[in-house]
């Protein structure tokens, strides 16, 4: 049981502990940007260097270090959008009323730059990785980029519960592009094809041989099953943001600057100020 008990724990660790160091991080002063940007960019290159290095590489110990690379890459990029310094053209409020898909692109606009240089490093990651003997850092990649688009379109559609409350002060214009339903369309899918996903790697895990190949897969399966799990608590009102106040510690206790009418998630009914809700937003 070892074999998919310490990969297991070792993802549930990492992806507890990144997301709160970078929550914890972008709530510092504003002042800090540059230097916590420049050591993210230092880490994060220093990732991709540790990826190229470790792709022929197939023992246990590469399947580690190649998983805590690709998150630490995909950090650097959470940390890049949350701070502000790879966001999109546009910085304010969405139109007024938007509906549907009527709004979609305001919304892209928002976070534009940011779905580039995710897309460029996975070309990065392929270029370097693909065809390889450990390819855990892409895959790794993979999955945390696909699910989160997934959540961000769910997000924009329509849930119950919006991922709001881990926005920094300087974000809070995005909230005006969030919908709060009691369901959309796309969330029956995403589900469905993510317990699929999470079935078929749990299986692979469960029949590889090389002790390399069990480690990966079963990797890539507990990532699965969190980004599932994350995409269930848009809908299921749990206190999952309790998971992290650690990294919230940091974050100023002003409320947003002067709230306007309009600052407020679209809806699928008229208007009105939204009421206080438990969201979940992890960054992993």
């Amino acid at each position: 049981m070892l074999q998919y008990g310490l990969p297991v724990l070792f993802v549930l660790f990492a992806w507890w502990f990144l997301t709160g160091a970078v929550l914890w991080l972008v709530g510092l002063p504003r002042t800090t940007v540059r230097w916590s940007m420049t050591v993210a960019t230092v880490v994060g290159l220093g990732a991709l260097v540790t990826l190229w290095q470790t792709a022929g590489d197939t023992s246990p110990a590469a399947a580690y270090i190649a998983f805590l690379a690709a998150l630490l890459v995909w950090g650097w990029h959470e940390m890049s959008f949350l701070t502000g310094v790879v966001t999109g053209p546009r910085t304010t409020e969405a139109p007024r009323r938007v509906r549907g898909r009527a709004g979609l692109l305001p919304a892209v606009e928002t976070l534009i730059y940011h779905e580039a240089a995710i897309l460029l490093t996975v070309a990065i990651l392929a270029v370097m990785l693909a065809g390889q003997p450990n390819e855990v850092g892409l895959w790794t990649f993979v999955i945390l980029w696909v699910m989160r688009i997934s959540a961000k379109l769910n997000v924009y559609l329509g849930v119950p519960n919006l991922t709001e409350e881990f926005l920094p002060a300087h974000l809070t214009y995005l909230k005006t592009y969030f919908c709060r339903r009691s369901m959309n369309l796309l969330f029956p899918v995403s589900v469905t094809l993510s317990t699929i996903a999470t079935w078929l790697l749990i299986t692979q895990a469960g029949n590889s041989v090389t002790a390399f190949d069990t480690i990966g897969f079963t990797f890539l399966a507990t990532l699965m099953a969190l980004a599932l799990i994350e995409h269930w608590f848009l809908v299921v009102p749990l206190p999952s943001a309790s998971l992290w106040s650690w990294g919230l510690w940091s974050r100023e206790t002003d409320a947003d600057p002067q709230p306007t009418a309009h600052a407020h998630a679209r809806t699928a009914v008229p208007i009105q100020p939204d009421p206080p809700q438990p969201v979940s937003a992890t960054l992993f």
